[in-house]
Order: C-alpha cells, then structure tokens, then sequence
C-alpha cells in the first residue's frame, strides 16, 4: 500500500487540535482558582497567544528541518548533537511529568465515584500505568467506528456543560455575574505561576508537527493551520472555563480535586456528577495513552541516535514497539503519582518544556533562510518565543528552577557517556524516514476535538452529495 501524500490545510489543523485537546481541561481548570479566582479566564486567553507563538516557531523549524525529532532535530541541525541531544532531555522529562499527573487525576475523578483508602488509590494508579503500558507495547489501536463512539463519549460531557452552561447564562446572568465577582480577589500577585499551570493544557503542539514537505503549499497551510487550530482550541478552552467560573464560586474550585464533576452537580445534580466522571475517566486514559506512546518515541529516537542507552531502542520481537522504554517509564510515572501533587509535576514540566522551547526559538533564528520570503514572520516569531519562554521560566518556583537546572545538567553525563558510541543506523533509517513518519501518523487515528473535527466534516461532505 503506498503511502498518502499531500496533506490539505485541513488535515494539518487537525493534527495540531488533536494533539493538543485531551484531557487537560479536566485537571487544569481548578489549579488556577486558589491563585487568582476567576481571572483565570482571563489567562487561558493569554496561554493561547504564547502557545500559538511557539508552535509556529515548531512549524517553520519543520519546514527547514523536515524530519521526526521535533525540537530534538531542529537544534541538532541548527546547533550540534550536544544541545540537540539538552533539548530532546528536557521534553523527554517534560513528557514523562504528564503520565504521572494522569494517574493522579485518573484515580482523584474515580474517587468522586467510589470512595477509596490510601492502598486502593495506590493500587489504582498502579492498575491504570500497567494496563496503558501493557496496551501501548500490544500497539493495540481502537478501529475508526470505535474510535469514533470513544471520541463522542469524552466530548459529549464538555459540550452538554456548554450548552447547558451557556442557556442558564442567557436564563440567570445573574448567577454568572455573582461569581464572577470580584474578578480579581487576590490582585496579581499569582498571576505568572497561575499562568504556567494554565500554559501546560496547551501543550501537545510539539508532538503534532510533521514533515513540511508532506504538507500541499507549506508556506501558506503549515501558518493558517497553526492559526485556526490553536483558536479552535482557544474557544473549546475558554468556553469550558467560561461555564465553569460562572456556575461554580472560585472558592468550591479551589477546594475541588474535580471542577467538572462540581459543575455537572451543579447544572444536573447527581446524574451530572457522574456523567463528567465518565467522561474523565475515558479522557484521562485516552490522554495518557497518547503520552505514553509520544514519550517514548522521543526516548527511543535518541536512543537510534546513540544519545539514549541501546536497550531504549529494542523493539519487542512480536509486536515491534519499543517495550523497554515504555516499561521504564511505567515504573517512573508509578513512582512519582505516589510523591508528588498535580501542581507541582505540572508546573515542572512547563519548566523543562520552556526550556526545550527557548533552544527551539534560537534554532529558527539560525536555520531561517531570508529567501523564503513567504513565511511570514520568521524574524520576528523567534524574538517573541524567546520572550515568552523565558517569561514562563522565570515565573515558575525557585524549587522548580533549582529542580530543573539539577535535572537538565544531569543530562550532560549521560549524553557525555553515549555520545561517543555509533549510532545505530539501519534503526535510524527506518524511524527517521520522512515516510516512515507520515505513515506513522496517519495510521494513528486522531481522537478527541479533532476527531469530532473529521466527523462533522465526513457527515457534511456526504449531505452535500
């Protein structure tokens, strides 16, 4: 079967939506209450913008470097293998944080069903890292049909709490007029860090970048892709939040390990309790099966680079997916589901990811050549990411910076002891292929607001027949 070419404009934003929209709305939403109150909507509209700006950093670095690594390729290219290798790190970290934190809030909306003790939660979070570790070395894939009822089921939640959110506005304004007074209960003060929490739901653009020479016109498709997806994401976000804010009091959220499932109580009574907890319960999983699989793509493409320990690049002899960093990470996001709390994890893991990013940004500024005259902004986008990467930086934690810094430095051994052996290159041929990227991520069936995306426009395509 030979391999798709071509990819429309369409087809790029909803990989970028789809790589994007998980279940981070389900946990992301209340961190920010505690810190800021209902300004917090204010902020997921501030998060968009710098998303937006280094995600089209990551698109017209793929159209100069058009090849799998992400920010790992683009600085090696730019740069050399050393802060390549400094970059792939930190997102490796990055994206390993985001497993534990779908256990812990895996187990935080089953609470809200079943009451559990300390041992059921951790037998919990062990049950739900095994069981998505198991099927992403099976390389179990759900068919289109399934797919398709899985992605109805994890939006439908959020969409009926807009609806339904957005008709008791229209009803009662007052209700979202009370809680949405005062706007500003603590000042600024926390602003910047509630900001970093909130910039981690839109995260994910990162994985979503393809080959620009797969993509018709890149020039024009890859800038107006980014930018209707990330603004469909900003609306399907600020909605959400918009709802939320209005029916619930800041101070039920901050005291809520589960926002949604407060909202839904509020809107349906015990019947909206559990039709959110369903929802992000299939969510959260969804979400961390993705991750899981990301991050250890990333891994093993360092490893085919000789960056990584050869075992991260063994593939399992039956179902040729690479079972040894999977299981790795496994045993890590166990681990750290138990030691640490979702703020924490999630605001660490912007940190690293800031910091991939603001290599990412200075590698453009290298690999941008002046005569491609159609990529609009290529001298500017870069300023303004390092702008934005280092704001987020600088508004995490000291006990974050300090944990950080530790922890990128770590990686100058590691990279000092395996960078002198040979990489090992017929692995590296066949992963790092151009095709062999294309054809990887289009044999995986986008989920969630992007695939409702392709539904809609399936369903429409056959009524205009």
């Amino acid at each position: 079967m030979g391999l798709q070419r071509g990819l429309s404009q369409f087809d790029l934003t909803n990989i970028i939506v789809g790589a994007i929209v998980g279940a981070d709305i389900y946990i992301a939403s209340a961190l920010t209450a505690g810190l800021v109150g209902p300004f917090s909507i204010v902020l997921w509209a501030v998060a968009g913008l710098f998303a937006a700006t280094i995600a089209m950093v990551f698109a017209y670095c793929s159209y100069y470097v058009p090849r799998v690594g992400g920010p790992f390729a683009y600085v090696s290219e730019a740069f050399d293998d050393f802060y390549g290798f400094l970059t792939g790190w930190s997102m490796w970290i990055a994206e390993l944080l985001a497993l534990p934190v779908f256990a812990i809030a895996f187990t935080n909306y089953l609470q809200a069903l079943v009451p559990l003790t300390t041992a059921a939660e951790i037998a919990v979070r062990a049950l739900f890292v095994a069981s998505l570790t198991l099927v992403n070395i099976v390389g179990v894939r759900a068919a289109g049909r399934l797919n398709d009822l899985l992605t109805l089921i994890k939006l439908a939640p959020l969409l009926l709490l807009i609806v339904a959110g957005l008709g008791i506005f229209l009803i009662r304004p007052e209700v979202f007029i009370g809680n949405y007074t005062p706007l500003l209960p603590f000042g600024l003060d926390n602003a910047s860090h509630a900001l970093v929490l909130v910039f981690w739901a839109y995260a994910g653009f990162e994985l979503g970048t393809l080959p620009a020479g797969e993509v018709e016109n890149p020039q024009k498709a890859i800038p107006r892709a980014i930018t209707t997806g990330m603004l469909i994401v900003a609306v399907f976000y600020l909605l959400t939040n918009f709802v939320l804010f209005g029916l619930v009091n800041w101070t039920l959220l901050d005291r809520s390990a589960v926002p949604l499932v407060v909202a839904g109580t509020a809107l349906f009574g015990s019947a909206g309790a559990i039709i959110m907890t369903v929802g992000a319960l299939f969510s959260v999983s969804g979400s961390n099966e993705s991750g899981m699989l990301g991050s250890a793509r990333l891994a093993y493409a360092m490893a085919i680079d000789g960056l990584f320990p050869r075992a991260f690049a063994r593939l399992h002899p039956r179902f040729n997916t690479p079972h040894v960093v999977l299981i790795a990470q496994g045993i890590i996001a166990f681990i750290l589901s138990n030691i640490g709390n979702l703020s924490n994890l999630i605001s660490f893991a912007v940190l690293t990811l800031a910091f991939s990013f603001l290599l990412t940004c200075f590698a453009l500024i290298v690999l941008r050549d002046d005569n491609a005259g159609d990529l609009r902004g290529q001298h500017i986008l870069p300023l303004a990411g390092i702008g934005v990467c280092l704001f987020l930086l600088f508004s995490t934690t000291m006990l974050d910076k300090v944990a950080g810094i530790l922890v990128i430095l770590a990686g100058i051994p590691i990279y000092l002891f395996y960078s002198p052996k040979q990489d090992i290159r017929h692995l590296k041929a066949l992963f790092l292929s151009e095709e062999a990227v294309l054809r990887r991520r289009l044999e995986a069936k986008e989920t969630y607001l992007a695939n409702l995306l392709d539904i809609i426009r399936t369903v429409s395509r056959k009524i205009g027949r």
